[in-house]
């Protein structure tokens, strides 16, 4: 993509395999090196941007990726916001998706690209897609329309040709390159031989508003999936919990939970103590659609809240924002029926 301006883009490496590179001597896999890096994507020359790196001091196995480092990755964009255009992280897939969402909580009403991007093989094994993707995420974070502004100012992931809305993104294959989908927003663009974006799906700040970071989460809350034949003993065990804040429910089809008086009244009880509890789907595609059957209703009336057709990865998150600035139960209530950050599709009749 020809730009008439000299791009600059800080690249921000977590860990995770895209990083990992193998000594030659010894054939063991290694942390990430900038320098090093350079030397396995010579592409990166091609550039006409500034491109910079920072790092987090260890390298974070994503399967360890929590709260705390959300936090870092958000200071070090804000502590960045003014000098570079746009952001491309590096992560590992596993946790992907929910970095991704909590990001796009975390950093309110961001004008700037970030981009999270990784890969299932090392950087420096021939058969990688670390290159592919890390090359197409930083053209993305650089790239602007005839105007002058940002083309994707938003929080996303990129991966296998696909730009995904972060909060709206899952990881489905853990052997393929295709890792990620969205199932229920559309791509934000396609990588082919051109970059084509869907200019209608991209999220805009608010240019009356600042880019507001925020660093506040609060992770008292679990996930309860449901399944058939669930113990009544065990799920009061789970759920008995005396710090506990939210509980996210992944039930059946449109929302429905098996009609078992002893479950509606715990979730009942749970509401009343203050405890939210958000009603998703357990499946990929779709939304929960609490007034379509009795089972859905009966949810409604114990208490639980609309997850809409948010994925989980963004309802944790989402739950975690909002506990963590401390709102009160109405207020949060509130905000999880209200689309913040594009993460869900409100139909004004489910």
């Amino acid at each position: 993509m020809i730009q008439d301006y000299k791009a600059s883009i800080l690249i921000i490496y977590t860990g995770g395999t895209i990083g990992m590179i193998e000594n030659p001597e010894t054939g063991a896999l290694e942390n990430f090196d900038w320098e090093q890096f350079r030397h396995y994507v010579p592409e990166l020359k091609r550039f006409d941007y500034q491109i910079d790196a920072v790092m987090f001091e260890r390298p974070i196995d994503s399967s360890d990726m929590e709260p705390k480092y959300w936090v870092k990755m958000v200071e070090m964009i804000s502590d960045n916001y003014e000098q570079y255009d746009g952001f491309v992280i590096l992560h590992g897939t596993d946790t992907m998706a929910f970095t991704a969402s909590a990001l796009s909580f975390m950093l309110e009403n961001i004008g700037k690209p970030v981009i999270i991007t990784g890969s299932q093989l090392p950087i420096g094994q021939l058969r990688t897609d670390g290159k592919e993707n890390l090359l197409t995420s930083i053209e993305i974070a650089a790239a602007r329309n005839h105007a002058g502004e940002p083309m994707v100012p938003e929080v996303c992931i990129f991966f296998e040709n696909q730009l995904l809305r972060g909060n709206r993104t899952t990881k489905i294959n853990a052997e393929g390159f295709n890792a990620f989908r969205s199932y229920n927003y559309p791509a934000l663009a396609h990588a082919g031989i051109h970059i084509k974006y869907e200019n209608h799906l991209i999220r805009r700040p608010d240019p009356t508003r600042r880019f507001q970071p925020h660093y506040l989460m609060d992770n008292n809350l679990l996930i309860l999936t449901l399944f058939p034949g669930m113990r009544q003993e065990i799920i009061d065990t789970i759920l008995d919990q005396k710090d506990l804040k939210a509980v996210v429910l992944k039930t059946f089809g449109s929302g429905n939970a098996p009609q078992k008086p002893w479950f509606f009244n715990r979730l009942k009880e749970l509401a009343e103590r203050g405890v939210i509890i958000v009603n998703t789907t357990q499946c990929s595609t779709g939304t929960v659609e609490m007034h379509r059957y009795e089972t859905g209703l009966q949810l409604l009336q114990a208490g639980a809240v609309n997850g809409y057709d948010s994925t989980m990865e963004s309802t944790v998150a989402k739950l975690m924002f909002l506990l963590g600035h401390g709102y009160s139960n109405q207020k949060i209530l509130e905000l999880m029926n209200t689309d913040i950050a594009g993460e869900i599709t409100i139909e004004e009749d489910l």
